[in-house]
């Protein structure tokens, strides 16, 4: 288990800290009340109960091991380890369609209800004009941290449910939307796939977005550019002027 312990060694208050025989006797209990066919799968899910069950902690390593696992071959035990943590993402949102406030209220409600996030801050809306040359209504912009036990890749498809519940749709390129979620950055890492760029590639770009942030976290540095939220603001701001 790993979690900040400084409160707990400096205070000798349990409460600040985690108790490894209530750890104990929860993984004991949902191993006796679930069933798994996968150590795999057991063995994620364990990890995910325990991070959601003890605020507390912020990581987890979790070995399960099965003895005489029918291999037919003199090996007494297989095992499965897994590394599970919650991770600190940034994302934007945006509305220009309906009630647009509702609109941003509504997705970000339905993060709460995800029980893999947990929404820690949300900005004030600002209302911005729209980009990209497509006349439309002035957006409503946000953003939003959350601590998420889903990888990028889970975290998309959860946004793409999210886009969908509220009736989104991807007619025109940098057109209309009843809603927009985008991922800003997801802890430090840099990520460049097919479906998914971190952090967002027209991040510095976009004051939009980096007003809301600044609101959140403007020493937030920036892993390519070495630059906080606030430098990048100040960037495009005197750039623009």
């Amino acid at each position: 288990l790993y979690a900040d312990l400084s409160a707990a060694s400096c205070s000798d208050d349990l409460t600040k800290s985690v108790s490894y025989g209530d750890v104990c006797h929860f993984v004991k209990n949902e191993m006796e009340n679930t069933t798994y066919k996968l150590i795999e799968a057991l063995t994620e899910q364990l990890a995910r109960k325990v991070l959601i069950h003890f605020p507390i902690i912020e990581k987890v390593t979790i070995e399960v091991k099965k003895p005489w696992a029918p291999i037919l071959l003199p090996i007494e035990t297989v095992s499965v380890v897994m590394e599970r943590a919650w991770h600190t993402v940034y994302l934007g949102i945006g509305s220009n369609l309906g009630d647009k406030e509702e609109n941003l209220k509504t997705a970000i409600d339905l993060l709460k209800a995800d029980e893999l996030c947990k929404v820690l801050q949300v900005s004030p809306f600002i209302v911005t004009a729209p980009v990209g040359g497509v006349k439309q209504d002035d957006f409503l912009n946000g953003a939003i941290e959350l601590k998420t036990l889903r990888t990028p890749e889970q975290l998309l498809n959860l946004i793409g449910e999210i886009e969908e519940k509220l009736k989104r749709v991807r007619e025109i390129h940098w057109g209309p939307r009843t809603i927009d979620l985008d991922i800003l950055y997801y802890d430090n890492e840099v990520i460049r796939t097919k479906c998914l760029t971190i952090p967002h590639p027209e991040l510095q770009n976009r004051e939009f977005v980096l007003e809301p942030m600044c609101n959140l976290a403007q020493n937030l540095c920036h892993p390519i550019f070495g630059k906080t939220i606030f430098q990048l603001y100040e960037d495009l701001r005197n750039k623009e002027n």
